[in-house]
């Protein structure tokens, strides 16, 4: 089920989003230090997180899914969102060299169906980082955030969609161990959520930060007809005619 953009916007103004916010993007960061002469899209309701790229990148811009809606971005300057069609992006093959999914694959009709458009557009050195809500985390229980709505996903169930549409994964990250709530005091100790959750291995984060390569030679699956072998005979046939020859 897809969030409407209005909904996404208020989640990440608030005090809980705005943590959420910045220890999603630690986990970017951790993957990608830069982009610099990179041209980088945003799939989903990326926005929040694509200002970590705007200013070093070539180009920066952000696709939303129509049934989301859009919103305009960058404020105060020319915009670089756009509503497009998930299943069909308004790019040439081969277009950019980086995308973020994030409230993207959990709200698709079709995750698998964005993926292989995903590939389409992705160079072919390109990279993709999706942050999908954990399907064992604490946070999908609660409908207060974005990342209690649509599908959650394990980490074998996201290798297998990855793996299906023609992408490697690379590299595994969590974020958002601390609950899902907006006291004080866990909001004051979400980087200690952090460092110990990750120090520690546990399997409760909000979500998987997991990045991915592209597969430019992909196996193709090919049909092998059988071909049906008919015995030869050992020696001819004299086959008697029917007409008889009479010698006199």
């Amino acid at each position: 089920m897809t969030i409407d953009v209005v909904d996404l916007r208020e989640f990440y103004s608030r005090r809980l989003g705005i943590v959420a916010r910045q220890m999603i993007n630690r986990g970017i960061r951790e993957r990608w230090p830069g982009a610099e002469g990179q041209r980088v899209l945003g799939i989903g309701y990326p926005t929040p997180y694509l200002g970590l790229f705007r200013e070093d990148a070539e180009r920066c811009i952000a696709f939303m899914p129509a049934a989301q809606g859009v919103l305009k971005w960058p404020t105060g300057r020319p915009a670089l969102a756009a509503l497009v069609d998930e299943f069909s992006l308004p790019l040439p093959d081969a277009a950019v060299d980086r995308i973020l999914l994030i409230h993207a694959l959990e709200m698709s009709d079709d995750p698998a169906a964005l993926l292989r458009e995903v590939w389409r557009v992705l160079s072919p050195s390109g990279r993709v980082i999706a942050v999908i809500p954990n399907r064992r985390g604490v946070w999908t229980r609660s409908d207060n955030t974005p990342f209690g709505h649509g599908r959650p996903y394990s980490r074998s169930q996201i290798t297998d969609l990855l793996r299906q549409t023609w992408f490697t994964p690379t590299g595994w990250g969590e974020a958002l161990f601390m609950p899902p709530y907006a006291g004080r005091w866990v909001l004051k100790s979400a980087q200690m959520w952090e460092r110990a959750g990750a120090a520690l291995s546990l399997p409760f984060a909000g979500v998987h930060i997991v990045e991915a390569t592209k597969q430019v030679y992909r196996a193709i699956p090919a049909k092998r007809e059988r071909a049906r072998l008919i015995p030869s005979l050992a020696k001819p046939v004299l086959v008697p005619s029917s007409t008889t020859v009479r010698r006199g």
